[in-house]
């Protein structure tokens, strides 16, 4: 006998009604994809449960993959047997003593198969003197056991579970549209990335990228942040912006106070392109209120002005250090701490505007004519795919 399921439950969306076989279904390509290289691995489905069947596979790396699938509450290892009482007694008396540490236990049975002929409080206490009868040293703690050994008598056999490993929770990737990520090669955008994904978006990302002053290091940079956030959904769509001319052009006319706010307004300008060619109905962006001068609420108000897409702020009210520490948790943070440059750092005003206004921006903006270079780094964009395993480059140059 061994374990042969992985049980998944997936919380939150049971409660989504008549759209809830859409995320379920959903969360099952998501987790068949992740899995795809465990040729003998299935993902079926069931009332109101989904279960991997591991066929040979050994279940850690499986499971340890499916911690970062967004949508799966908890999960199980879990063993299938007949609706028989003695097929049942006999898996139970394995759950308990595969784990041999333990003192107390605990029976909890769900018989949702009501032509199952032994009620479920009955079937407990069928299995509790089972067990104790045919083992040494254990007893039964229904408060606080060390372990509970769950018993699902289904329709169509009966599953053991005794433990409980924790998910992603959230919803799956997917499922809540899809949203264009201003990716910077700072800690805080991947993390805006991360946590939108968390709640079933599916992200593409786009860069600005101003060689000579920025380098491939730092291109390569954001692409490796990208890469990191597939494990979290497929691939990863990243638009590299070349922003070089624009971004000299800005500071060389704009007023040194509004530079940078004309600089955001044109990159969220570009942004919005983008979202029109490939179909994206949203923007996310890792700024936090009051961290810089153009985060900001007249920053961000001014900036706002030249879109009318939504534009979604994951971190906007969190602290700085609770930024960090999940882009520790999810594992960006040591590569958003190399030292490269980023094109928002190496054109800083000395005295950037901390309240600007709207009307002031539009008025500056008016008296050049950034059109054609708008244009031009629109055409000149480089979209690369990056996935879970290389990064698999799609020249599109002129797909925008």
């Amino acid at each position: 006998m061994q374990y042969d399921h992985i049980l998944i439950r997936y919380g939150e969306m049971a409660l989504k009604g008549k759209n809830r076989k859409m995320f379920i279904l959903k969360l099952q390509e998501n987790i068949q994809h992740k899995l795809n290289d465990f040729p003998n691995v299935k993902v079926k489905r069931t009332q109101g449960r989904m279960f991997i069947l591991l066929n040979g596979h050994e279940p850690d790396p499986i499971i340890e993959r499916c911690k970062h699938i967004f949508g799966i509450q908890s999960m199980s290892l879990a063993i299938k047997v007949e609706n028989e009482e003695s097929a049942i007694k006999e898996a139970a008396l394995f759950a308990l003593k595969k784990n041999p540490s333990i003192q107390t236990f605990k029976i909890t049975v769900k018989r949702i198969n009501k032509d199952f002929p032994i009620r479920s409080q009955e079937m407990n206490q069928h299995l509790g003197r089972y067990l104790l009868t045919n083992t040494d040293n254990y007893t039964v703690d229904v408060h606080q056991p060390d372990m509970e050994i769950r018993v699902e008598i289904r329709l169509e056999a009966t599953y053991i579970t005794s433990s409980v490993i924790k998910g992603a929770g959230g919803l799956p990737v997917g499922t809540s549209g899809k949203s264009l990520l201003l990716l910077s090669g700072g800690i805080d955008s991947p993390v805006a990335g991360y946590l939108a994904m968390k709640r079933g978006v599916q992200i593409e990302a786009i860069h600005f990228h101003s060689p000579p002053f920025t380098s491939e290091r730092a291109k390569q940079k954001v692409l490796d942040l990208a890469k990191q956030l597939t494990k979290f959904g497929k691939s990863i769509h990243v638009h590299i912006v070349p922003f070089t001319k624009l971004q000299q052009e800005i500071f060389r006319t704009m007023p040194d106070g509004y530079a940078m706010t004309i600089m955001r307004r044109m990159m969220m300008r570009i942004s919005e392109q983008v979202c029109e060619q490939q179909s994206i109905l949203s923007l996310t962006t890792g700024e936090n209120l009051g961290q810089v001068a153009s985060q900001t609420m007249e920053s961000m108000n001014a900036i706002n002005e030249v879109t009318t897409y939504p534009i979604i702020r994951p971190l906007i009210t969190m602290d700085k250090s609770d930024i960090i520490n999940i882009s520790q948790e999810i594992g960006t943070y040591e590569t958003s701490i190399l030292p490269y440059e980023d094109c928002c750092t190496i054109f800083v005003p000395k005295s950037p505007k901390t309240k600007p206004k709207r009307e002031k921006a539009s008025h500056f903006e008016q008296k050049n004519d950034f059109s054609e270079l708008l244009r031009e780094a629109v055409e000149g964009i480089e979209t690369i795919k990056v996935t879970t395993k290389d990064d698999k480059k799609d020249m599109l140059d002129d797909l925008l």
